[in-house]
C-alpha cells in the first residue's frame, strides 16, 4: 500500500445552534479534512478534531497542520505499508503525543484500506453490529426550562440516551429537575474536568439520580484523584480526557478509577489504539463507549464504524447529521431511526464525501506528494 498524494483542507461549518460545555461555546466547527490518495486513484478521508484553541487538549488545528506537514504526511509518502496498524505501532510511534494529528492521517488510511479491500470500514475493524444506538449530548443551556424542552424533542426522536453538560453552578438542581420531568429516561453528566476532590460530596449527591455515569468530573490528567471518587460514589465514573493510550487505560482499570471509559478515535491517536483500548477493557468487563467531538460527517462515519465493535454496548455522541448542520458534507447524511443508525456496508466509511460541499466550506488547502 503506496500513498502517492495527501490532500490537506482547512474547513469551516457553522453550527445551527450553539453549543456550550464548562469550558467554552461553539458556534461553529473549524477543521482540518485529510484525504490520501493511492497508486490505484481511489482517495480515503478522515478529519482532524483538535480546535481553534488549546482548551479541550493541548493540539489545535495550527500544531495539527505543522505535524502533518512537517512530520507525519512526509513518513507517510515514504514508506509503504501493508496494513494501517503500522503507522501507529511503527512508523509514528518515536513522535510524542499529537495524538489528534496521527489519528487524522491514520484514519484516511484506514478508509483507504478498506475501499481497496472492497469492504466497509467497521468489517476490516472487525465490527460484528449491523445498527448502533446513539444518544444526545446536550449543551449548557440559558435555562433549565429550555433543556428540558430539548430533552422532549430528542426523546420523540428516538434518542436512546441523554448527556447533560454540566459545571458547579449548574449540576444538582439540573439534575433533579429533569429527572422529575424525567425519571425513567437514560441520563449521564458530563463535566469536562469542571470539579476537584473538594466537590466529593457535591458529586457524591449525583447518587440519589439514578445516574448512567459521570463523566470526567475532575482534572484532565487525573486518573489518582478519579479512583478515590470512585471509591466514594456509587455512579460510575466514566473517563474521557484523561485516557489518551492503552496504556492509560491499563493504569485507570488497575487502579479502579473509572467504571465506562469514553474512546474518542481522535484523544487515543486513532482506529488502531482505539481497537486496543476497546479489546482491553472487553477483558475487563469495563463498557465503553464512543465519544463525539462536533465532527463533520466524514469524522462521523469513523466514530460508526469503530461503534460496530462489540463492546460498544452504551449508546455514543454520534447524533444525525440535522442536530448540528443546515448541510453536511458526505451523501447521503448520517440519519437516525428510532434512535439507531445503521451500519453501513459499502466499502471504506460508506458514505461519499461531496466535493462540491467540501470545496465551499474549504478556506485553505494544501496537496503534498
Amino acid at each position: 500500500m503506496k500513498i502517492k498524494r495527501v490532500n490537506l483542507r482547512h474547513l469551516k461549518l457553522d453550527l445551527l445552534h450553539p453549543f456550550t460545555t464548562s469550558f467554552m461555546t461553539e458556534y461553529d466547527r473549524e477543521f482540518i479534512l485529510v484525504e490520501v490518495v493511492g497508486e490505484d486513484g481511489q482517495s480515503g478521508w478522515a478529519e482532524s478534531v483538535a480546535m481553534i484553541d488549546p482548551l479541550y487538549n493541548e493540539e489545535t488545528i495550527k500544531t495539527n497542520w505543522h505535524m502533518l506537514e512537517d512530520y507525519l504526511i512526509p513518513i507517510l509518502l515514504r514508506t509503504e505499508i501493508h496494513h494501517p496498524d503500522e503507522l501507529s505501532e511503527k512508523h509514528f510511534s518515536h513522535i510524542r503525543a499529537n495524538y489528534m494529528a496521527k489519528s487524522a492521517l491514520e484514519g484516511a488510511v484506514w478508509d483507504l484500506y478498506a475501499r481497496q479491500q472492497n469492504a466497509s470500514l467497521a468489517s476490516v475493524l472487525g465490527g460484528t453490529k449491523k445498527s448502533i444506538e446513539v444518544g444526545v449530548s446536550i449543551g449548557i443551556k440559558d435555562s433549565i426550562d429550555e433543556t428540558l424542552d430539548v430533552i422532549g424533542q430528542r426523546l420523540s426522536e428516538g434518542y436512546k440516551r441523554f448527556k447533560l453538560k454540566i459545571k458547579p453552578g449548574w449540576d444538582i438542581d439540573l439534575i433533579d429537575r429533569v429527572r422529575k420531568d424525567y425519571p425513567e429516561i437514560p441520563l449521564m453528566a458530563d463535566a469536562n474536568s469542571a470539579y476537584s476532590l473538594e466537590d466529593m460530596e457535591r458529586l457524591a449527591a449525583l447518587d440519589d439520580y439514578n445516574l448512567m455515569m459521570i463523566e470526567q468530573p475532575l482534572a484532565h490528567n487525573d486518573i489518582i484523584d478519579h479512583a478515590d471518587l470512585q471509591a466514594r460514589m456509587k455512579t460510575p465514573v466514566c473517563l474521557d480526557e484523561s485516557i489518551h493510550s492503552l496504556e492509560d487505560t491499563r493504569k485507570a482499570l488497575k487502579l479502579g478509577s473509572c467504571k465506562i471509559i469514553n474512546i474518542k478515535i481522535g484523544r487515543v491517536g486513532g482506529l488502531t489504539e482505539s481497537k486496543k483500548i476497546h479489546d482491553l477493557c472487553q477483558q475487563h468487563e469495563i463498557p465503553v463507549w464512543c465519544g463525539g467531538m462536533l465532527e463533520s460527517g466524514i469524522g462521523r462515519a469513523h466514530n460508526i464504524a469503530i461503534t460496530s465493535l462489540p463492546n460498544f454496548t452504551l449508546p455514543g455522541d454520534t447524533a444525525a447529521s440535522s442536530l448540528y448542520w443546515a448541510e453536511d458534507i458526505i451523501d447521503p447524511e448520517v440519519t437516525v431511526e428510532d434512535g439507531s443508525i445503521t451500519i453501513p456496508d459499502s466499502p471504506g466509511i460508506g458514505y461519499a464525501p461531496s466535493v462540491a460541499k467540501i470545496d465551499k466550506y474549504t478556506m485553505y488547502s494544501k496537496s503534498y506528494r
